[in-house]
């Protein structure tokens, strides 16, 4: 019998790229996304070598009944062994140009949107005596303010790191571990968007602003999606059963702490 996971925001990048690694490692993947199409088109990408059956779900993870629905039909179901908060949002403008509607909107899918998906998937654990694993995607942006252009971004993914310490502290005693990932300089469509938005900002151009971003990462490249993937299903291994509470820095030494 393999093990389940769910992973939110699994439509494209980030998200697509732990689906296909953790169903790589012999997970049942259920691919969610806001994109009813995407999740599906991702699901249809994962290896079914290990006998494992993918699904997908349409989510938006801001909306608690519908994150507390899958929630509980995959623990009712399947069973529900692990859960990755992964579903994010970003956009770029000065701190002092910030609209109540883009921070609204950044806290309420990348903070919001990760307690509501943590707090059902604890239930649904707790309910049916799993004893599971969440890992909540933050950022090398939740470590460290010195970031340009995304103040309501930084304060919504240091609010993932906090947040992953208290869901940690007090899920212990339902043995269930809870961690972050904190990638940094990832190469995805969403960065393409940043290295747009911070070229216009700067006055730059998106090819000199990769190429800070390079300078910046000590091992010298952009990431990748997978180099996240990697760090997720460590933390979804037994490898990685006596740690939580933790964010793990995956991000090529371009924030070290």
């Amino acid at each position: 019998m393999t093990s389940v996971v769910v992973i939110t925001g699994s439509g494209s990048g980030i998200g697509r790229s732990i689906a296909v690694s953790l169903a790589d490692r012999g997970w049942s993947v259920v691919a969610t996304d806001l994109n009813e199409a995407a999740a599906a088109e991702t699901a249809k990408l994962l290896s079914t070598a290990g006998g494992q059956q993918h699904m997908s779900r349409q989510l938006d993870v801001t909306d608690a009944a519908a994150v507390t629905a899958v929630a509980d039909e995959i623990a009712d179901t399947l069973g529900l062994d692990a859960w990755v908060s992964n579903a994010g949002v970003s956009f770029m403008q000065p701190f002092v140009d910030i609209s109540l509607e883009k921070l609204d909107l950044t806290l309420a899918v990348n903070l919001k949107g990760v307690f509501l998906c943590g707090q059902a998937a604890a239930r649904a654990m707790i309910r049916t005596g799993r004893e599971g694993r969440i890992v909540n995607t933050a950022s090398m942006a939740g470590k460290q303010g010195r970031v340009p252009f995304l103040a309501d971004y930084v304060a919504s993914k240091f609010g993932v790191v906090g947040l992953t310490q208290a869901m940690a502290f007090e899920l212990a005693e339902h043995k269930i571990t809870v961690n972050a990932v904190c990638p940094g300089f990832v190469a995805t469509a969403m960065q393409e968007r940043e290295l747009a938005w911070e070229a216009e900002l700067s006055n730059s151009t998106p090819e000199a602003v990769r190429d800070s971003w390079v300078a910046a990462t000590p091992l010298g490249r952009l990431q990748q999606p997978e180099d996240v993937a990697r760090g997720v299903a460590f933390l979804l291994s037994d490898d990685a059963s006596f740690i939580t509470g933790e964010s793990l820095s995956i991000n090529g030494g371009a924030y070290m702490d």
